[in-house]
């Protein structure tokens, strides 16, 4: 199978109304030029998973106010004034997971857990209509796991047969993404050939890659700017 895919052609895997892993930390770890694709596009109804949900009209943010979104799960919502405003305006549904709760769940989806116990959030809202057990006197939720249709995540480099390494904190929930949906496309900074990498630097091996996208955007002073 070709690996090697234009941003565009992966817009071909996407179907309206599917459940998009989408890798970053604020802006750190965001596939931007997948994103912007996105934004383009007519996909409706997507559920997407992500620690939060951008900026004000980059990354994640671009889809918002695009209308491609129908629901966001993550932890930190608040860093993006849109997605309040969306979602006071009734035009977004938004399920609060913790941030270490997240990670955890999709770590589970992954490796084919079904889901695990665990004492944060209990006696909280997002506890409410979840199973309640008590392990050695402590009281614990049941979170279950969460996979994907399609993860679109970041990394550094790739070679050609897909295997990743990632860029310092950019590796936050990107490799975890990689794991736990049916289809995984990374965009990546650089492509080199196969043998180019060190074995040893690999964080997310090829088999779990699907197809692998050439960004957009060059890193400039710490940021990531749409190259000309």
């Amino acid at each position: 199978m070709k690996k090697l895919i234009n941003s565009s052609d992966a817009l071909n895997v996407i179907k309206n109304g599917d459940t998009l892993l989408v890798g970053g930390f604020g802006l750190s770890g965001t596939p931007l030029t997948l994103l912007d694709e996105i934004a383009e596009s007519d996909k409706t109804d997507l559920t997407v998973v992500s620690n939060n949900l951008g900026e004000a009209g980059r990354g994640l943010g671009k889809l918002l106010l695009a209308g491609n979104l129908k629901k966001a799960v993550g932890s930190y919502f608040t860093t993006n004034r849109d997605a309040v405003e969306a979602w006071n305006n009734g035009n977004l549904e938004i399920e609060l997971v913790p941030q270490g709760t997240l990670a955890e769940a999709i770590r589970c989806g992954g490796a084919g857990i079904g889901g695990f116990y665990t004492r944060t959030a209990v006696g909280t809202k997002i506890a409410e209509g979840k199973e309640e057990k008590v392990i050695d006197g402590e009281r614990y939720i049941l979170e279950k796991a969460i996979k994907g249709d399609v993860a679109i995540i970041k990394s550094l480099k790739a070679d050609t047969l897909g295997n990743l390494i990632y860029d310092h904190t950019a590796r936050n929930f990107n490799p975890l993404m990689a794991t736990a949906a049916k289809t995984v496309i990374a965009e990546v900074d650089e492509i080199v050939e196969a043998g180019e990498i060190d074995p040893h630097q690999v964080v997310t091996p090829h088999l779990f890659v699907d197809y692998v996208v050439e960004s957009k955007y060059v890193k400039k002073g710490g940021v990531y700017i749409e190259s000309i």
